[in-house]
């Protein structure tokens, strides 16, 4: 008798917001489906999807010039 398989969990799908089991055998996990998968790349490719951030204080090198080195 081989090792117990662990229980399924399930989780609830970001777009439609449907129960999934969360299965190494489901390729779209955590979506539901396909068409939910592409439904949320269409969003962040739209930027209807944004993370606030401080531009000043981004990954951007100070606009004045000084290096920082003395």
């Amino acid at each position: 008798m081989g090792p117990a398989a662990e229980p399924s969990r399930i989780v609830l799908c970001p777009t439609c917001g449907k129960r999934v089991k969360w299965t190494a055998t489901n390729p779209w996990r955590p979506f539901c489906g396909e068409r939910c998968k592409l439904i949320d790349l269409g969003a962040w490719a739209s930027e209807s999807y944004r993370i606030e951030g401080d531009v000043e204080t981004d990954d951007h090198p100070s606009e004045t010039g000084d290096s920082g080195s003395s």
